[in-house]
């Protein structure tokens, strides 16, 4: 009998340790998270030729707040680079929120709304896949990230 204490110990104790060193949590699928993106640090690093050309990168790093756009949540900061001018980034960014962070891949459009492969995150994000729609708000000074968890 005493063993089996021992042995029943052991396994709660592995348990535990495996739950702590991953976090515990998960994204559930169907999970949506919603914030808003104040873009007020945006900058480019112009290569030639000069003005708006492709191999322009964008770089950021801005808060993010939620949807009602009441309340810091976190922040964000990544790059993107001019793939075609006038038209389109190609960017790769990460979102950090309380319990994690979850990185972004995917085409940014001057002219229209996107949609952005989810390719993980850490935390409570740990196993992040899906999509994340971005949408342009008060003139490009804002964006909406809308993050949809997959299974």
């Amino acid at each position: 009998m005493k063993r089996l204490l021992v042995l029943a110990g052991l396994v709660a104790a592995v348990g535990l340790t495996i739950a702590v060193v991953t976090g515990g949590a998960s994204t559930a699928p169907g999970q949506t998270i919603h914030v808003i993106e104040h873009a007020n640090t945006d900058a480019t690093a112009d290569v030639d030729p000069p003005g708006d050309s492709a191999g322009d990168v964008l770089t950021f790093h801005n808060p993010v707040f939620n949807a009602a756009d009441s309340k810091r949540m976190g922040r964000d900061q990544g790059y993107c680079i001019r793939i075609k001018a006038p038209g389109s980034y190609e960017c790769n960014w990460t979102t950090f929120l309380e319990d994690g962070h979850i990185t972004v891949e995917g085409p940014f459009f001057d002219t229209r709304n996107s949609v952005l492969a989810i390719t993980g995150g850490t935390g409570a994000y740990r196993d992040a896949r899906g999509v994340m729609e971005l949408k342009s708000r008060a003139g490009g000074t804002k964006f909406d990230f809308i993050f949809h968890f997959a299974g």
